[in-house]
């Protein structure tokens, strides 16, 4: 962990220190660094930018990117997975994809690692939401099962092999399972 200061930081003075590995949060003015990712956290997030990508950067919808820094709203976050519209993708003067984005990703993915605490995790999705998310999941792999979160909604809870889970109208052409999810864990448990 990242030793907070005694004095609280500005958001300009967080986003002037060097990035850590594994990255750390800028969040009510403090200093949170994120848990190194394990092997069932890399596999989930892995496999998800690919089946994301897969249905959504084809046709220029959207992209999907794994450990972004998104800074909006006071706040300096780093989802485990940021897809963002393609409209939205802030792009340099060459025409590049930017390497700063100062908005709220169009879906926000989290998975939660074996010390990470729900609560923590679902503050920032729900920061998300206040600031124009979509959606966002929280992903349980050690409970194999699935939060959704939507604006103004009660967030759904999915745990059944057979539950579909819900996704924004952009990337309604990916169809997932939490069976189908889960099963990347297991060898041999590609789509």
């Amino acid at each position: 962990m990242v030793q907070v200061p005694e004095k609280t930081l500005t958001l300009d003075a967080f986003l002037q220190l060097p990035e850590t590995k594994p990255a750390s949060e800028y969040i009510d003015g403090q200093i949170i660094q994120k848990p190194m990712p394990q092997g069932k956290h890399s596999r989930l997030q892995g496999e998800l930018v690919t089946q994301i990508n897969a249905i959504v950067k084809p046709q220029q919808v959207a992209l999907a990117f794994p450990e972004l820094r998104c800074t909006f709203g006071g706040r300096s976050i780093v989802p485990d997975i940021a897809v963002f519209t393609w409209s939205r993708i802030p792009l340099d003067d060459r025409g590049d994809v930017a390497n700063v984005f100062q908005s709220a990703p169009d879906w926000t993915i989290e998975i939660l690692s074996p010390d990470q605490k729900y609560i923590k995790v679902t503050k920032n999705i729900l920061h998300c939401l206040t600031h124009g998310t979509q959606i966002g999941w929280l992903i349980d792999p050690e409970e194999q099962m699935v939060l959704a979160y939507a604006p103004s909604q009660q967030p759904s809870f999915f745990e059944e092999a057979t539950d579909l889970l819900p996704v924004p109208a952009f990337a309604g052409d990916l169809h997932l399972t939490i069976g189908e999810l889960f099963g990347w864990l297991k060898l041999g448990g590609d789509r």
